[in-house]
């Protein structure tokens, strides 16, 4: 928690871990800024007579949110700004999102949010305004370390991101991308709250966002077609691992590695999908034991404080969000002659003890190490 005093922004969803910070920040003696992103430019058209979108972060009903937010500052005396961010927005994750599926990689728009959206162009946007703070806030579970000695030998000690309490809603996976010196005014007031705490204050405390379902999703999964209308899907083949020919799909853009419902193909066994092959518009189906792997290649990678490691080292490695951190060997990565990738700086192989289902390109790999972030890039295949 920032000292008493401290003028501190609050980003706010609407959602009860936001709101909640921003009580919590004010009851503590700090003036509190509530600042909320508007995202929505309408160009999604909203399903007519369908509930939609209050399980996801993104979409139409963020006027409700904002409503919310007014409400919830104007009755506890907290100056309140909303940010108009979607051009911003659009292009920065809408285009990335929808870039990265037709190349046939799964992206995880929620990273690519916080890093350039939540935590810069919101930031961004309120020092336009001439607005000063001390420390950005957020309802995130996590929270923000320095370490003791000097960071891979040096005498550097950058700010680093570590694990809530609360191991069941931790969101650093989402955050490993923010660089340190970002995370010098950052501070998450929930770092050592949990879940059910969190609903129990906010309840005692009459918020209105305790009574709200939470978002779960970027989307909504039934305007995904909507997202994807600028350009028609091409079909193509779904293959086995030998090559042969399995029946069509309807576009590479509506798959990932790992997905086994929605396919429309039967066989002796049940199918998941293997790879996807952009350049040959193939989508490899296998069983599901053949989706298991020891290794992974991932680059365009970030280290907190850009120190990076000079040497192969231990860490407990994440590949997804809802997976499970798994010890694996990290070492630099030499491309040889037969590997045409185009690599954004230095990449690296990670090899686990033991076999990783449905490692999936687009999606980050984060390193763990002691429940610090140490780094983390982007999976390559």
């Amino acid at each position: 928690m920032p000292p008493a005093g401290s003028t501190v922004v609050v980003g706010m969803s609407g959602g009860v871990d936001s709101t909640l910070t921003a009580l919590l920040l004010k009851q503590k003696g700090c003036k509190v800024i509530g600042a909320t992103m508007s995202l929505w430019d309408g160009h999604i058209k909203e399903l007519e007579g369908e509930k939609v979108f209050f399980d996801a972060c993104y979409g139409p009903k963020e006027d409700v949110d904002i409503a919310e937010c007014k409400r919830f500052c104007a009755e506890n005396d907290i100056e309140y700004h909303v940010i108009d961010l979607s051009k911003t927005f659009n292009e920065t994750v809408l285009d990335y999102f929808k870039r990265e599926y037709r190349a046939g990689r799964t992206p995880n728009p929620c990273i690519r949010c916080n890093r350039f959206i939540k935590f810069g162009a919101l930031l961004e946007g309120i020092k336009k305004i001439d607005i000063d703070f001390d420390y950005f806030c957020t309802g995130h579970y996590a929270m923000v370390v320095r370490p003791e000695e000097g960071l891979w030998g040096s005498d550097k000690k950058p700010c680093m991101i570590a694990c809530a309490s609360d191991e069941t809603k931790d969101q650093t996976y989402f955050l490993y991308r923010l660089p340190s010196e970002i995370l010098e005014k950052v501070r998450f007031p929930l770092a050592n709250v949990r879940k059910s705490e969190v609903f129990e204050i906010a309840k005692k405390a009459g918020l209105e966002a305790a009574t709200r379902k939470e978002s779960q999703d970027f989307i909504d999964s039934r305007y995904f077609d909507q997202l994807f209308d600028d350009k028609p899907s091409i079909p193509g083949d779904f293959i086995d691992i030998n090559g042969k020919v399995l029946g069509k799909h309807k576009g590479i853009e509506h798959y990932t590695v790992g997905q086994r419902r929605g396919l429309g193909v039967s066989g002796p066994v049940p199918y998941y999908v293997k790879e996807i092959k952009a350049e040959t518009n193939q989508i490899v189906l296998a069983e599901k034991s053949e989706l298991n792997s020891t290794s992974l290649i991932a680059d365009d990678f970030v280290w907190p404080g850009d120190l990076e490691p000079n040497d192969i080292f231990e860490a407990m490695v994440k590949i997804r969000l809802r997976s499970k951190s798994a010890i694996a060997t990290i070492e630099k990565y030499t491309p040889d002659a037969d590997d045409n990738h185009n690599y954004k700086g230095q990449p690296w192989k990670i090899t686990f003890n033991q076999g990783q289902f449905a490692i999936t390109p687009g999606q980050s790999a984060v390193l763990y190490k002691d429940n610090v972030i140490i780094g983390g890039g982007v999976i390559v295949r």
